[in-house]
């Protein structure tokens, strides 16, 4: 019997060996505006190098509106825009009688909906530490992870992939088994300039050292770290002569007008009635003259975008290279918040212990990294999310 008892023990002991052993670090980074043909088209050697010996989709579709914070809003969270609330970077809620604007939830989290992974690691006894992920220092459920940097555009680039390694070598109890990070420079190029300029190509090569770096830094490591690199979504060439200016649209009291850009959501005023919103559809489309689309019922459902209070009651849509512009002129090249083109497609790119290597997937779906990642950590799902992890799974041994 005491031989028995010593063998069960020693299993055991085994076994949380095995099991300390098999524990796994993500680090996922998103790259603002890195559109899904960037590697190739400007270059990036060392992503190029991370995705031979890795995984990568060869595009990753991003949600509608192909926005940043409503893409960054659906990886962290699982959820659809009309789903986590945050389904625009600007929008208004005729419910609340209230816009939204791009960080406001670091003063009032009730815009949002969802568990963010940060969250669900910290729930399930996992520590996490977030670099600038969009609304990561507002307090989803109450909570904030358990590293956190308020927003700032003055932060160096490379003070965050050293935060990230620093955190990283933090001892077991203090670190963090899941880092986000934020890089928002190729995307800022890509807006001013035009996603085929020579700036551009230079941020994205800026960007591609510092991926390599990291790289470079987490093998070091003495825990296996998987590095996850995405984007929110692509770029597409601006023509500023081809721009529609809000003015020239039929004018119409009863409408608040939100946005420029690809897009402009349209809210009826208290008193609108229903009549009302049908007749100016009609006088938008009349005067849309091959310039914009005037969505139908059946566009809004196809993008998952039906009106409940914030997508708006009508929203115009335009096709690269026009936007809308307040006065008709526009002072920026590149642009994305269009319907999913294959320049709107963003980028997607894994490697480490819990990836396959040297695969490439033919498209992925965006909805699908938080349930891949609670996978490679161990934790559960605690609440309905949209994505089932379908196109990533095969990303996994």
């Amino acid at each position: 019997m005491r031989l028995l008892s010593l063998i069960f023990v020693f299993i055991a002991i085994t076994s949380l060996d095995l099991n300390a052993s098999d524990e796994q670090t993500v680090v996922l980074i998103s790259l603002d505006g890195f559109r899904w043909d960037y590697i190739e088209k400007h270059n990036a050697k060392n992503i190029a190098k991370i995705a031979e010996q890795g995984v990568r989709g060869r595009k990753m579709r991003p949600v509608y509106p192909t926005k940043t914070f409503p893409n960054h809003l659906s990886i962290i969270t699982g959820l659809l825009p009309i789903n986590h609330g945050v389904v625009d970077n600007r929008f208004c809620d005729s419910e609340r009688n209230e816009c939204y604007s791009m960080g406001k939830g670091k003063d009032d989290s009730t815009w949002f909906n969802g568990i963010p992974l940060w969250n669900l690691a910290s729930m399930q006894g996992l520590k996490s530490a977030t670099y600038f992920w969009p609304e990561s220092d507002a307090r989803f459920n109450g909570m904030l992870p358990d590293y956190y940097y308020h927003y700032s555009k003055h932060s160096d680039y490379q003070n965050r992939v050293d935060q990230i390694v620093q955190w990283l070598t933090l001892p077991k109890a203090q670190r963090p088994r899941l880092v986000v990070s934020y890089f928002s420079l190729v995307d800022s190029m890509g807006h001013k300039y035009g996603p085929d300029a020579e700036q551009t190509k230079q941020a994205v090569h800026e960007v591609d050292a510092l991926m390599g770096q990291l790289q470079q830094r987490l093998d070091e490591l003495e825990q296996g770290v998987n590095l996850v690199i995405v984007s929110d979504h692509g770029m597409s060439a601006v023509a500023p002569e081809q721009s529609i200016a809000i003015s020239s649209l039929p004018s119409d009291d009863k409408f608040m007008v939100k946005n420029t850009g690809p897009r402009v959501l349209i809210y009826a005023n208290e008193n609108t009635t229903a009549a009302d919103i049908s007749t100016y559809k009609e006088r938008l489309n009349k005067a849309a003259k091959g310039r914009y689309t005037v969505l139908t019922d059946s566009q809004r459902a196809q993008y998952h975008y039906q009106n409940n209070g914030r997508t708006g009651d009508i929203i115009l849509q335009t096709t690269a290279p026009k936007v809308f512009s307040n006065q008709g002129k526009v002072d920026y090249l590149g642009t994305h918040g269009f319907a999913y083109t294959d320049d709107m497609a963003a980028t997607f790119i894994a490697m480490g212990p819990a990836f396959k290597e040297g695969i490439t997937l033919n498209e992925v779906n965006n909805l699908d990294i938080y349930p891949m990642i609670t996978k490679i950590l161990g934790i559960q799902l605690l609440s309905k999310i949209d994505g089932d992890g379908s196109t990533l799974w095969p990303a996994l041994k």
